[in-house]
């Protein structure tokens, strides 16, 4: 995953570190910080419901500066930041709701004399494209890679309340495009799903995934 953001994330400025975690409390969540905060602003917006491994991102700023970001831009406050941050993690890692609440209930299956059997797995079923329910956003893909931001404004703005068009720099073939309500973007899809925008690539339209 790491590699994938950085990937992702460097088209925009330099990216100073990236942390993913694989603990089960923050599995799927990851940090990635930049130099600038504005390039970090202008990346937010950009990439936010970007489909890594089939499921749109979610992103926000970090509540703290990251330790790469200050040993950067503030040296001298570097260890007093890192030894902050190293005591609420202490505090937080002993006070988790999460892990008192399974410590209570791994004792209380002791106490019973058994261990409670696991749960059974799930299986990871996701929804076809074609089947999500409505929304504002529609998810292009198949796109030509000559493609221009003008040209989908030129071919969506047909239709009333577009609101925005959005491309992804590192990924050329797929966009995604907002209106202003889920009837008018309901409306553009059916009307231009399979439209041939070069001549040849049928492009390919669905609701966003929310």
């Amino acid at each position: 995953m790491k590699a994938s953001l950085r990937g992702l994330f460097k088209s925009y400025g330099e990216v100073l570190d990236v942390v993913a975690h694989s603990n089960l409390r923050m599995r799927g969540q990851a940090f990635v910080s930049f130099a600038d905060a504005e390039v970090a602003k202008k990346a937010m917006k950009e990439v936010r419901g970007f489909p890594l491994y089939a499921k749109p991102m979610q992103i926000s700023f970090a509540r703290t500066r990251s330790d790469a970001v200050v040993k950067k831009l503030d040296q001298e406050r570097f260890d007093e930041h890192k030894a902050q941050r190293d005591e609420h993690k202490r505090k937080t890692r002993y006070n988790n709701p999460l892990k008192q609440k399974f410590k209570a209930k791994r004792l209380a299956s002791e106490m019973d004399g058994a261990a409670s059997a696991p749960a059974p797995k799930r299986p990871n079923v996701q929804m076809p494209d074609e089947y999500l329910p409505p929304n504002k956003i529609l998810f292009l893909q198949n796109l030509p890679e000559s493609v221009t931001k003008e040209q989908l404004l030129s071919l969506f703005n047909q239709y009333p309340n577009l609101h925005e068009v959005r491309l992804i720099p590192t990924k050329k073939d797929i966009a995604f495009v907002e209106y202003i309500d889920e009837a008018s973007s309901t409306v553009a899809k059916d009307a231009l799903h399979n439209y041939k925008l070069d001549g040849e690539n049928k492009i390919k339209i669905t609701f966003a995934r929310k």
